[in-house]
């Protein structure tokens, strides 16, 4: 498959801060590219560089075979952005919002409101479709945002963040939406702090920090990257903890996570099942309550502290050294 978007070396400063430091990805046709990092990682610069909102200090930019820093114009015509804050005029409704940007894409009157309607039902907004978003709660104001980014049926999508303040319905349809145009032929780079999201959307996967890429594959290339599988186990009491600790660690690859309000206890290990017999059978020797077991491979949240030292924080908020929100311009 033909890599769709490329960079090569991308580097941004601001001030004395490196936000960005040679960073290079590259994103097949048809796919999607989930990016991942703590909030200051270079996110989201990474994004507006991309999407001609921003301009490099150094490195090759590519977008649909078009260098970005050379001709930024046609690569607005063949993306669609949504930021991470909604960008939509509250005096204007739904409706309107949404067929302006048709008109601003030059569509035409009559396609750009086939489009808005047909989006304002894909995004379950028929019913506000015209209220001003100015009374829409903070999750529709996110949908109409996504809408909108849609509007033009971009061959690429940028999303920084797209499910960001949305409910577990609203985020479950917009990861069937962003499937569906997988399939139809678009091609996707999201940012996401949901381990979840990253590991249901992603057929690739690169992990930044600092500016510089550290990790790159797939989902479960880098669980196995880690090593091990995961024994958890919840015991019957707060006073069994330790003792169920001791045996988990005699098997355990690196430390025992420990969760006393849930009384639960997390360990690496190797050996599979026949190591969590061997656990079982060395709680029952000490008349340890063992209340749920189980044995898993690593989350993509382990991969995430693993390689960042950091869990993901799923805050709002730009990777400037400001910490400002970026909008998401179309």
């Amino acid at each position: 498959m033909s890599e769709v978007i490329r960079t090569r070396g991308l580097v941004k400063r601001y001030d004395e801060v490196l936000a960005l430091d040679g960073l290079d990805l590259e994103v097949a046709e048809g796919t999607v590219l989930a990016l991942l990092g703590p909030n200051g990682a270079g996110k989201t610069t990474a994004i507006r560089i991309l999407t001609t909102l921003l301009e490099p200090d150094a490195g090759e930019v590519m977008v649909a075979g078009i260098d970005v820093r050379r001709d930024p114009a046609k690569v607005r015509a063949v993306i669609g952005l949504s930021g991470q804050s909604a960008a939509v005029d509250e005096h204007l409704t739904g409706y309107e919002n949404l067929e302006m940007v048709g008109r601003l894409y030059h569509l035409g009157r009559g396609p750009s409101k086939a489009r808005a309607r047909a989006l304002l039902e894909r995004f379950d907004l028929v019913e506000s479709g015209d209220r001003p978003a100015k009374t829409y709660s903070g999750g529709m104001r996110r949908r109409l945002d996504l809408a909108a980014a849609l509007v033009a049926e971009p061959a690429v999508l940028f999303l920084d963040e797209p499910t960001t303040g949305l409910d577990p319905r609203s985020r479950a349809q917009m990861w069937e939406t962003i499937q569906d145009l997988v399939r139809a032929g678009s091609t996707v780079l999201l940012t996401t702090q949901y381990m979840e999201e990253a590991d249901r959307l992603a057929d690739d996967i690169v992990v930044i920090d600092h500016g510089r890429k550290i990790a790159h594959g797939t989902a479960d290339r880098l669980k196995t990257q880690i090593g091990g599988e995961r024994i958890e186990l919840v015991v019957g009491s707060i006073e069994s903890i330790d003792h169920a600790r001791s045996v988990l660690v005699e098997v355990s690859i690196g430390d025992v996570q420990v969760d006393e309000g849930a009384r639960m206890l997390t360990g690496a290990v190797e050996g599979g099942v026949d190591v969590l017999r061997h656990v079982l059978l060395r709680l029952h020797e000490r008349s340890i309550e063992v209340v749920d077991v189980g044995l898993r491979r690593p989350t993509l949240d382990e991969v995430f502290l693993t390689l960042t030292g950091r869990v993901a924080e799923r805050i709002d908020g730009g990777d400037t050294p400001e910490g400002t929100e970026q909008g998401g311009a179309r």
